[in-house]
């Protein structure tokens, strides 16, 4: 796959199924990358950012909308995964529930599952859940990248202070992921997600002579 193709390869993202309990998870040998974080972090609009499609993944004006794991086909080998949103305050501790039971499913049996972006918006990152995806991400040998959203919110300065502590953090707590800080609204950021994201596909990112 040449360069110029892998740059436009997620435009062709399509929504394939959404998926209420473990049953429903469509089966096969595709590769997956899944895509979790907290409900107003921005999840939903780094998806569409990446695949270049603002009506994709669906944005609501009501954090803790995602209640489904939904799946988005890029291939015949290759899926993108938008679990529920977590941690939102407003949300039935029954339904909170609900949702990481089924996060947890989603983790656990999906052995297609080659790497989590967990959403973190810059401004407020680490918070417990988020820490909690990084410890099933450890538990259950999934790489993990961390993407510090929002990070037009803050100015250049203040950007790299809160990346340099955020990873620091990870490093002395022992989790194996990368990080890095991205603006859905600039598209700051997006060239490296798509190589990290190019990494687990197993796409062609070998730079043109």
């Amino acid at each position: 796959m040449s360069n110029q193709a892998i740059n436009h390869y997620y435009r062709q993202a399509k929504f394939l199924i959404s998926a209420a309990a473990p049953k429903q998870f469509p089966k096969g040998e595709s590769i997956e990358v899944a895509f979790a974080g907290r409900s107003n972090a921005g999840k939903s609009s780094s998806i569409n950012t990446l695949c270049d499609n603002k009506g994709l993944a669906k944005i609501s004006k009501t954090p803790g909308r995602t209640r489904l794991v939904n799946y988005f086909e890029l291939d015949e080998k290759r899926r993108l995964v938008d679990l529920p949103g977590y941690g939102f305050a407003k949300v039935p501790l029954a339904v909170k529930e609900e949702w990481q039971k089924l996060m947890g499913q989603y983790l656990e049996q999906q052995e297609v599952l080659r790497g989590l972006v967990v959403i973190m918006d810059i401004r407020h990152p680490l918070k417990e859940f988020d820490l909690q995806m990084l410890d099933w991400c450890d538990h259950f040998k999934i790489p993990a990248h961390v993407l510090l959203t929002k990070s037009d919110k803050l100015k250049r300065g203040p950007q790299q202070a809160t990346l340099l502590k955020c990873r620091k953090f990870l490093k002395e707590e022992g989790y194996e992921a990368t990080i890095q800080t991205f603006s859905s609204l600039k598209k700051d950021g997006l060239d490296e997600l798509v190589r990290k994201l190019n990494s687990w596909m197993e796409l062609e990112t070998k730079a043109p002579e």
